[in-house]
């Protein structure tokens, strides 16, 4: 009975070691199968077969382009107010007209302004009646003078005499002169009344740019009583045209004055407007860290608005032959960059490195090597290694679409 206890007790032991190998030898095949699966996704083993897809390596033009968002604002714009108080009698233009250099706007009642000048011009006769007087004073004065010094000559007229009639004639200059400054005065304050009643009309004035504006906005109507600067109208410039758009340090300083731009908008989809940079801030916002950079467009027609949002492209660089690859097939390989290029007579892979220069969309200019030519794998090159099998597509096994260049 022991000796069968003790049977038991071994046969249990040994199935004890039995499971725990067993349950090694199960987690150390999961290890080699995940190690595998690792690998197969890290570019897969060299002896595997991927099925691809293959496009080919084509010479065509790619440029390098800024995409840029903005927005239209006037080329100018400017507020039309009075220059003096008053009852808005009549305003001649209203949204959306056309302006001339130099058009009457608006008028403001202007009896007041008349009465003053009316009052101005008698204040002026009477001081040009008073200056009459006094040179007639004056003149009178001196020729007392001359007859007392012919008399003083004579020894009829004494020391005393003499100085009287001096100091009388200086007295009447002085007269005289004190006449003509007020009359002066009243000269000027009857220019100054008439300034003052010119003011009740109202132009819209301008020295650079166009000579043809356009009323954007109307901030008050006919019979509003109008303080000095008060806006009546506002006033903008809309040929030429600008647009404000940012750029980032990256793009910043490939800008310069004077380049070209290509402007868009969704409102005209098959249209696109001229433009060349004018102004570059000489800063970036330190909020943004963005610079402000203006274009000047041809707005042909007055098609663009203020307030409209566009967009606008800057091409910096261009190439008309150069060998274009597909974006999509560049790949790293041991820190290189490069492409798998499809060997189609023994249908594998060959991987070489590339240097990358414009890229635009879904192209990417391949500089060196300079001849490199045949077809780039586009699909499924994430799992390939150099010399890998590949599966190509049905239509390879034929004639490819698309022909390379350098074929």
């Amino acid at each position: 009975m022991v000796k069968n206890l003790k049977d038991i007790k071994n046969l249990s032991l040994r199935n004890k070691i039995l499971l725990g190998a067993g349950v090694v030898v199960v987690v150390a095949g999961w290890f080699i199968v995940k190690g595998l699966a690792g690998k197969t996704q890290a570019g897969g083993p060299r002896g595997g077969t991927v099925a691809v897809e293959i496009a080919p390596i084509v010479e065509g033009q790619i440029r390098d382009l800024g995409i840029f968002s903005g927005t239209v604002i006037p080329k100018s714009q400017f507020v039309v107010a009075p220059k003096v108080s008053g009852k808005l009698k009549k305003l001649y233009v209203d949204i959306g007209d056309r302006l001339t250099n130099r058009q009457l706007v608006a008028q403001l009642e202007d009896e007041e302004y008349q009465q003053q000048v009316i009052q101005a011009e008698a204040d002026l006769n009477v001081a040009k009646a008073n200056l009459e007087e006094a040179r007639s004073s004056m003149e009178l004065s001196r020729k007392e003078l001359e007859r007392a010094e012919s008399l003083h000559q004579k020894g009829i007229y004494s020391d005393a005499q003499i100085d009287s009639a001096r100091a009388q004639t200086s007295a009447q200059e002085s007269k005289f002169k004190v006449t003509e400054a007020q009359l002066s005065n009243r000269e000027a304050a009857l220019e100054a009344a008439r300034v003052r009643l010119s003011y009740t009309r109202i132009a819209a004035t301008w020295e650079k740019g166009s000579g043809e504006r356009f009323v954007g906005e109307r901030f008050v109507d006919e019979g509003a009583l109008l303080s000095p600067n008060s806006q009546i109208i506002s006033v903008i410039e809309l040929q030429p045209i600008t647009t404000v758009i940012y750029a980032t340090d990256k793009e910043y300083f490939r800008i310069q004055a004077g380049q070209e731009v290509a402007v868009m908008s969704t409102a005209f989809p098959s249209r696109t407007f001229a433009g060349r940079v004018t102004r570059i801030a000489p800063l970036l916002q330190e909020t943004s860290r963005q610079a402000r950079v203006e274009v000047d467009i041809n707005n042909e027609g007055n098609l663009l608005k203020p307030g409209m949002f566009v967009n606008a492209e800057i091409e910096f660089a261009r190439r008309d032959k150069a060998r274009l690859v597909p974006f999509s097939s560049l790949v790293q390989r041991g820190g290189q960059q490069g492409l798998f290029l499809a060997d189609l007579e023994n249908k594998k892979a060959v991987f070489k490195a590339v240097t990358v220069g414009i890229t635009q969309g879904d192209s990417a200019e391949v500089t060196e090597p300079a001849d490199i030519s045949g077809y780039a794998v586009i699909l499924g090159q994430h799992l390939l290694q150099d010399g890998m099998n590949i599966i190509l597509p049905d239509r390879a096994k034929g004639e490819v679409a698309g022909k390379p260049a350098g074929k």
